[in-house]
This record gives structure tokens, C-alpha cells and sequence, in this order.
């Protein structure tokens, strides 16, 4: 746990003025026990409560002081000593006639007054700091997942690299024909156990119900070497034993037994 965050969370004030769950309580009272920081934090929020209440308390009027001494019966001035003998009792005024009462009370209306405004202060910024560690976390979460995949896709390439440059592979280089010039690909056959991958770089995307077909061609005659999918990078398709060149015609979706010549895009001998 990160003792600084959580002291940081809002947590502390929200202890001390009574606005926690019960069961953020009692984490919080076994936390204190073990981490003096969060014990002092405590302590330090309690003061600050009270120099604040101090420092907001209303001054009491001068006047207080002689309409007390006259309630009593004394002069400001007089020094009273005790005698041995039983002071005289006198019955207290009642509180509507009491100035002194009410001062009290009205000191004591203007901080609770104060006290819930703090409290309210307090309990929303808390709030605001949670709703706050909420988003971070989503982003954190956010972020954790975007680098997840990011990484899968850099293992994915680094594998592909690694596959298609290794010592057996035979690279063939497609070119676009007369008018799909700027197509272009890459077939990647393995000369020992003869399996093929292409590098689809530069072919338009397909049109909807069509997809792209590799052909191997041998002594003319055209060998179905399968059809591209969902692929990012390198597609491995079908076992080609022998193969004198290699193209890519735009077929039905599913593929064709065979090529649609009017649709050839590339071709590339060996």
C-alpha cells in the first residue's frame, strides 16, 4: 500500500469528521496502529479542526464581564474571600434574562454553523479526489490495456521477422500488371518444408463479398495456394511443393478452383 496515496485520498478528514463507511473505520484504525505516519496525519487534522474552531470563535463583548460581576452581586474590582461562614445563596435568573447564556448560545450556534459548512467543504472536496482517483485509474487501466496490445503486435512482427529471413526461406517479389501498377507483394516460400507466406504491401482493399487469392504457377498450369484473410502482417497459406511463379487474382469470397485472369493484380516469377 502507499501510505502517502491513501493518506492523500481524503480518507483522514473523512474519519475524523464522521463521514466514513464503517468499514473504512475499522481499515483505517488498524492502519493507524501500524503506520505512524497515518497516525500523525490524524492527530495533525484533529488540531487543525480545532485551531480553526479557535481561530473562527466570535470574541466575547467587554460588557459580558460586568453584567456577570452584577448578576453575582460583586464589584469588578473586589477581591472576594471566602469566610467560614455559608455564602448566601442566591437563585439564578432565568435563561431569557441571562446575557451572559446568551452569548454562549449564540457562540456556540455560529460554530456549529461553521463546523457543518467545514464538514460540507471537506465531505465534497473528498468526493472531487475520488471521483479523481476513479479516472486515473480508468486511464491507468486504459493505458495498461493499449501497451498489452501494442506488445503482442511488436512480439507478433518480431516473430514474423524472424520467420521470413530465416536461411531457407526464398523471398519473390510481386509486381502490379499494366494498369494495377501500384500494387504490389511478396511471397516468402521455404525451399525445405515448403510452406509459403505473403507480405500483402500495397494491394487496394478488397470489395465487400470478394477476397484475394495466391496462385502457384507451374509449367503454366495454376495451383490454388489459398486466400488472404484477416492477417495484419504476414500470411501463412497453403503447402506449395513446386512453383516456377506466383500471382494474386481478385476472386469471389471463399476463392475459385481457378484464377479469374481479368482480375490479376500481381505476378512474380523465381
Amino acid at each position: 500500500m502507499n501510505i502517502k496515496e491513501y493518506i492523500q485520498s481524503g480518507i483522514i478528514e473523512s474519519y475524523v469528521l464522521g463521514l466514513a463507511e464503517a468499514d473504512e473505520r475499522a481499515e483505517l484504525e488498524q492502519l493507524r496502529m501500524q503506520h505512524p505516519e497515518i497516525e500523525a496525519a490524524i492527530l495533525a487534522f484533529e488540531q487543525e479542526l480545532e485551531q480553526s474552531a479557535v481561530h473562527n470563535a466570535v470574541p466575547v463583548n467587554p460588557g459580558i464581564k460586568a453584567n456577570l460581576f452584577d448578576q453575582l452581586g460583586l464589584k469588578p474590582d473586589e477581591e472576594y474571600i471566602k469566610t467560614p461562614e455559608y455564602p448566601e445563596v442566591r437563585p439564578l435568573e432565568s435563561a431569557g434574562k441571562t446575557p451572559f447564556i446568551k452569548y454562549l448560545a449564540a457562540a456556540s450556534v455560529i460554530l456549529f454553523v461553521i463546523s457543518a459548512a467545514f464538514n460540507i467543504y471537506t465531505y465534497s472536496k473528498y468526493k472531487n479526489l475520488e471521483a479523481e482517483n476513479r479516472q486515473l485509474a480508468l486511464q491507468r487501466d486504459q493505458l495498461y490495456a493499449n501497451n498489452t496490445t501494442i506488445q503482442t503486435k511488436l512480439n507478433e512482427l518480431d516473430q514474423n521477422m524472424q520467420l521470413i529471413t530465416g536461411p531457407n526461406m526464398l523471398k519473390v517479389a510481386l509486381s502490379g500488371v499494366a494498369g494495377k501498377e501500384s500494387s504490389n507483394a511478396v511471397v516468402y516460400w521455404n525451399k525445405t518444408n515448403k510452406d509459403v507466406y505473403l507480405v500483402a504491401k500495397a494491394l487496394p482493399k478488397a470489395p465487400k463479398g470478394k477476397q484475394y487469392q495466391l496462385w502457384a504457377l507451374m509449367d503454366g498450369q495454376p495451383i490454388d495456394a489459398g486466400v488472404l484473410g484477416d492477417c495484419n502482417t504476414v500470411c501463412k497459406l497453403k503447402n506449395i511443393q513446386n512453383a516456377q511463379a506466383f500471382a494474386i487474382t481478385l476472386e469471389n469470397e471463399g476463392g475459385s478452383p481457378t484464377p479469374n485472369l481479368e482480375q490479376l493484380f500481381v505476378m512474380g516469377k523465381i
